[in-house]
């Protein structure tokens, strides 16, 4: 057994690291959000009350809640055949999950843009067969965002599922299988109950993602549907204002430090009791 000294000296390294990499340019951040243009809290007063920031965070909390529940929906369904399907399918939805991680994101960004483009191959597909007289706007709205965003997290929502659905007692379905509950009694009252840890890991593990994401709506929302990520970059280069951008940082970083607490209180043994 490791002892607790011991055990920090082989955290140190991690830890520093951790310092260097994170904390000290955070708290720059936080030192540019009241010293420009000059000292004070004005960043965060006109982060939390001009109206065009304020919609930019509701459009990402938005954007993000759909992103999330739609991954996990989607996660969830191909982790059930990754864990529990014939090999031939775990094969394949294997093949599914890992391909993704070796596309580069900015790839799939313009993938998407080719294919759901005004000129692009569905819209040009369905003109072709006569389901359509103009082309859709499937890009540089919402809708495009959301779907190379949750291409994107799929992937990641995938593997806490799995593992949680890997680590369901086999002994407690065989159980309820005995008492006569049938198939879809047993997955919606007991399986994904069960599961319900890998479903809450990977929601939060999708949102946080969701939060900081930058080159998908800015390729896919063409300017349109502009996340906080995107807007604090464009406060920095092209405003600037390097200042708001900062206090925006700040304030999000904070938001999500406090809703990430929240819940891995609710999650941990003395909050479930």
């Amino acid at each position: 057994m490791i002892r607790p000294s011991r055990s920090l000296i082989l955290l140190a390294p991690l830890l520093a690291f951790l310092a260097l990499a994170y904390v000290l340019p955070f708290l720059g951040v936080i030192g540019w959000s009241v010293t420009l243009p000059q000292p004070g809290i004005q960043n965060y007063t006109t982060a939390l009350s001009d109206p065009l920031i304020l919609s930019v965070f509701w459009r990402t909390l938005r954007i993000c809640a759909i992103v999330t529940v739609i991954s996990v929906v989607m996660g969830y369904i191909l982790a059930l055949l990754w864990v529990r399907g014939t090999p031939l399918v775990r094969t394949l939805t294997e093949l599914c999950i890992l391909i993704p991680f070796w596309i580069s994101v900015l790839t799939r960004a313009f993938g998407w843009l080719a294919l759901l483009s005004s000129r692009g191959l569905l819209n040009g597909w369905l003109e072709g067969m006569g389901i359509i007289d103009d082309p859709l706007r499937l890009v540089r709205n919402e809708f495009g965002v959301i779907v190379g965003m949750v291409h994107f997290m799929i992937p990641f929502a995938v593997f806490p599922l799995a593992s949680a659905m890997r680590s369901v007692d086999e002994r407690v379905l065989m159980a309820a299988r005995g008492m006569g509950a049938g198939r879809t009694r047993i997955f919606a009252q007991v399986f994904v109950p069960m599961t319900a840890a890998g479903i809450m890991g990977a929601s939060l593990l999708v949102f946080v993602f969701a939060i900081g994401f930058f080159i998908t709506p800015a390729i896919l929302g063409g300017g349109r549907s502009v996340m906080v990520a995107e807007m604090i970059y464009l406060r920095i280069f092209q405003s600037p204002d390097w200042g708001l951008a900062a206090a925006v940082s700040v304030i999000l970083m904070v938001a999500i430090s406090a809703a990430l607490a929240l819940l891995l209180k609710q999650l941990s043994p003395k909050g479930a009791r």
